[in-house]
């Protein structure tokens, strides 16, 4: 009987916890999605901060275009174009993680503009010096 009553328990909690592989794709998409929002909030915090240095904004402006072709060719040489259901189920999750690593590094990069630079740091280029 306790051994019954433990099964019953356990199938209870896995099937209360279990997704579908969907659900997981939609999951890690949304969270993609919500990091490319921090990209955008920081590149635009970007162009605001040093919107009287129209060079610098060129160059991010032409950075950035630059970056997401960059992205896009990074994601198409880890899952080059196959046929349907080559990399499995698993594939639109595997993507968006991707994205997102790479979305992060970028969102780590462009930081920087906002942070700032250290007084005396004489490689800062573009990056303002904090005070």
């Amino acid at each position: 009987m306790k051994y019954m009553l433990s099964l019953v328990f356990f199938f209870f909690c896995f099937a209360g916890f279990s997704q579908t592989q969907s659900e997981l794709n939609t999951i890690q998409y949304n969270e993609y999605k919500k990091t490319d929002k921090k990209l955008n909030e920081v590149y635009q915090a970007i162009l605001k901060e040093y919107k009287s240095d129209t060079e610098f904004i060129k160059n991010l402006r032409a950075s950035q275009r630059i970056w997401i072709t960059f992205r896009d060719a990074e994601v198409k040489v880890k899952y080059p174009d196959r046929e349907a259901g080559y990399y499995g189920s698993i594939h639109p999750l595997c993507v968006s993680l991707y994205l997102e690593e790479l979305t992060l590094d970028r969102v780590s990069t462009l930081t920087q503009w906002i942070k700032g630079a250290e007084e005396g740091d004489g490689c800062s280029g573009s990056i303002k010096v904090n005070n």
